[in-house]
C-alpha cells in the first residue's frame, strides 16, 4: 500500500525498511531505530533518505523530510518503462533492469519495487543479483536509472537528429 504525504505537492511514500538498532550502555541497551524511505511524485521524480530516532514514526517523518528536499528527474519512456536495459551496482548489490512491453506490470521484488511505485514506472522487469541489503539495492537501482539516456541525449552526443537515430533503413544504408 501506497502512503501519502502532504507537503507542498501530492508526494508518495514508501518505507523500504524499518531497523531497530541497541546500543549497550553502562544502564543496560538503548534502542533507535533507522528506517529507510523512498519518496516520489510518481512522475519521475524520486528521492531516498535514512531518518533515525527513538521513536519509528519521528525517524519516519526525518527521513520523508529529506527524500524529499533531494529529489531527481529519472528519464520515463511513455510514461510507463524505462528506455533501454541498464545495469547498476552499489557496494555488494547488483541490480539489472529490462523495459518491459505494455501491460507487463513490475516484476522486481522487494526495494526495487518500491522505487518503481514511487516513480511511476508501470511496466519493468528487475532483477537483484548479490547481496540484497535493502540499502544497497536502493542505491544501485537509483544509480542504474541515473544512467538511462533518452534518444534525445543519444542523438546529441552524436550530433544527429533523433529522426535519424531511428529511421535508418537497409535501403539508405546501401544508397549512402
Amino acid at each position: 500500500m501506497v502512503k501519502r504525504v502532504k507537503t507542498e505537492k501530492e508526494l508518495l511514500r514508501r518505507n523500504v525498511s524499518v531497523s531497530r538498532v541497541s546500543k549497550v550502555v553502562k544502564g543496560g541497551k538503548r534502542f533507535t531505530f533507522s528506517v529507510l524511505v523512498v519518496v516520489g511524485d510518481g512522475k519521475g521524480m524520486i528521492g531516498y533518505a535514512v531518518g533515525k530516532a527513538k521513536e519509528v514514526p519521528d525517524a519516519i517523518k526525518k527521513a520523508t523530510d529529506i527524500a524529499s528536499r533531494s529529489m531527481e528527474k529519472i528519464a520515463i519512456k511513455e510514461g510507463r518503462t524505462i528506455h533501454q536495459d541498464i545495469h547498476g551496482s552499489f557496494g555488494a548489490g547488483k541490480v539489472f533492469i529490462r523495459s518491459a512491453p505494455k501491460g507487463t506490470g513490475v516484476i522486481a521484488g522487494g526495494s526495487m519495487r518500491f522505487i518503481f511505485e514511487v516513480l511511476g514506472i508501470q511496466d519493468v522487469v528487475a532483477k537483484v543479483l548479490n547481496s540484497n541489503n535493502p540499502h544497497n539495492v536502493v542505491k544501485a537501482t537509483l544509480q542504474a536509472l541515473r544512467s538511462v539516456e533518452t534518444p534525445r541525449m543519444v542523438a546529441m552526443k552524436r550530433g544527429k537528429k533523433v529522426a535519424e537515430l531511428f529511421n535508418t533503413s537497409p535501403m539508405q544504408e546501401v544508397e549512402a
